[in-house]
């Protein structure tokens, strides 16, 4: 016999033994996940009567004693009993409907449940258990005959801003005595957006345009729209730009220099750092500044771009801007501050050119000046301090930015104007 029949030989038999064990091992998996379920239906209170009869058959069956094995048959029937009611299905088609998944803070999300049985068999009372956020209601369903339908109103109030998850349903069958308990998932959950309050004010354009219709910059160019001044040809300049007529009078060949101009650019940096901000409430008038200010620029057809510490905010639409706005929360202390959240709006937007920069009470005039100077020159740059103790709007001037102290949204417009007068 060869060397490789040889092994061909010694390896065969031990093919059938590994596939018995991929078999023994997928059918353990299942058993598993199947002991876990069922136990997982069980509540504490079941285990503790389970082991209470256990003791008593065993102390009445060695002590001779009636009444403990009385006990423990009692027990257990009763046990056995109360898992019978977890027999049945709870094959609701279930719908989550939000009237409205946007809302302002304050304002209450109203929805309705409705639970359907599109089978042939009646389906018992049952439990329906809704999350909402960290908390969680529930609804008591009726049995329900085939076709039959449950419908549930129900409020979500809205004291806090944020993201709120709503569901996803979950339907409970149980017993009296609640000794058991499963529970099967249904649809999916639903984000229900919590927006900042804003304030809507008119009149007042805070950015403004450097291009056809706008302002030029300081900078100069070599080809651009706005004309500046004839310079003399240099090697390399476009022959585009040759200035005819002043090349046939003056005999030396004269090129057109242009301001450079740029596109509006209007940017928001949203301080989310606990440091700057002296309460929560100032903390939550700051976002909603912010988002009354973004709301304005865009409704002006303005680029914005809002910045917080650690990532950049989606803000094409008011609607994207307002979600990501309910969903903002205070920053790791390594994101640092106001400063911190100046630079890296220089560095990512250098072309800027309006820069709104909102924080709270606690940043000093030094660390806004600090932070004002680290934005993009040529910027015009506008500071907002939320500040709740401010009875009224007050303005001052740190370096080249204007500086305004605002104590409540509905001071924003008067605010704002003052900045711009």
């Amino acid at each position: 016999m060869t060397t490789e029949a040889l092994q061909t030989a010694q390896t065969a038999p031990a093919e059938p033994s590994a596939g018995w064990r991929d078999v023994a091992a997928v059918v353990g998996a299942r058993v598993l996940a199947r002991l876990r379920l069922i136990a997982s239906a069980i509540r504490p209170l079941a285990w503790v009567l389970m082991a209470l009869a256990v003791a008593f058959w065993i102390l009445g069956q060695t002590a001779g004693w009636a009444e403990f094995t009385i006990a423990a048959v009692v027990v257990a029937i009763t046990v056995a009993v109360c898992a019978l009611f977890l027999v049945g299905r709870t094959a609701y088609d279930v719908s989550l409907d939000l009237a409205r998944t946007r809302v302002v803070v304050g304002e209450r999300a109203v929805g309705a449940l409705t639970l359907a049985n599109r089978g042939t068999r009646a389906i018992l009372p049952s439990r329906v258990v809704l999350p909402v956020g960290s908390g969680r209601g529930e609804f008591g369903i009726q049995r329900l005959a085939p076709g039959e339908e449950a419908e549930e109103l129900f409020a979500i109030p809205t004291h806090k801003r944020g993201v709120v998850k709503v569901g996803p349903v979950s339907v409970v069958r149980g017993d009296p005595l609640g000794l058991f308990e499963r529970a099967h998932r249904r649809d999916d959950p639903v984000d229900l957006f919590v927006h900042p309050k804003t304030v809507l004010f008119d009149g007042q354009s805070l950015g403004y345009l450097r291009d056809l219709e706008g302002l030029p910059a300081a900078d100069l160019s070599r080809d651009d729209v706005s004309f500046h001044a004839l310079l003399e040809y240099q090697p390399g300049d476009d022959l585009r730009h040759v200035h005819w007529k002043s090349t046939a009078r003056t005999g030396t060949m004269m090129v057109r220099q242009y301001e450079e101009t740029r596109r509006s650019h209007f940017v928001i940096g949203l301080s989310r750092s606990s440091g700057d901000y002296a309460t929560d409430d100032d903390f939550e008038l700051g976002i909603s500044i912010a988002g009354s200010i973004g709301l304005r620029a865009i409704r002006d057809s303005q680029r914005v771009d809002v910045r917080v510490q650690g990532r950049a905010l989606a803000a094409g639409t008011g609607k994207q801007l307002l979600d990501s706005l309910a969903a903002i929360e205070h920053s790791r202390p390594r994101d640092g501050g106001i400063g911190d959240l100046a630079g890296v709006v220089a560095r990512t937007m250098p072309l800027a050119s309006v820069v709104v920069l909102v924080c709270g009470s606690r940043v000093g005039a030094d660390d806004l000046r600090l932070a004002c100077s680290r934005l993009p020159f040529g910027a015009r740059v506008i500071a907002v301090v939320a500040d709740r103790s401010a009875a009224a709007p007050a303005l001052r001037r740190i370096g080249d930015a204007d500086v305004v102290t605002i104590g409540s949204l509905e001071q924003t417009p008067l605010a704002l104007l003052k900045v711009l007068s």
